[in-house]
């Protein structure tokens, strides 16, 4: 059974708070390094945990430097609506959008996710 997910951050709290806004979900659980954000007491949980010597991962990757190595999706109703919501919240728009129906989004600690649009 998959619990969550954990992902590094140079600030973990700050992180857990912009995807808990993103999504809707709470911040179960927080301590010195480590938060994490819960759909429902059950999961699924994002656990974000302090990294030392933390580097941005580049979009689109760029041969030296660090690559992302896994980036989240998460399916929208409205694209336009969501791209504000998310830039509202501390997102920024990638220069690089390879698909007319999903938005590369880049969160506050530099980690790529994608809105996506399924036009249904």
């Amino acid at each position: 059974m998959w619990w969550g997910t954990t992902v590094e951050a140079p600030d973990p709290g700050g992180l857990a708070r912009f995807y808990a806004e993103l999504l809707g979900w709470h911040i179960g659980h927080e301590e010195p390094g480590t938060s994490i954000v819960a759909a429902s007491p059950q999961g699924p949980f994002f656990v974000f945990q302090q990294a030392d010597g933390y580097r941005k991962p580049v979009w689109p990757p760029v041969d030296g430097e660090q690559r992302p190595m896994m980036h989240f999706d998460f399916q929208v109703g409205d694209l336009e609506s969501a791209v504000e919501d998310a830039v509202a919240l501390g997102a920024t728009v990638a220069e690089a959008q390879p698909q007319e129906n999903v938005r590369v989004m880049v969160d506050p600690a530099g980690h790529p996710f994608c809105l996506c649009f399924d036009g249904e």
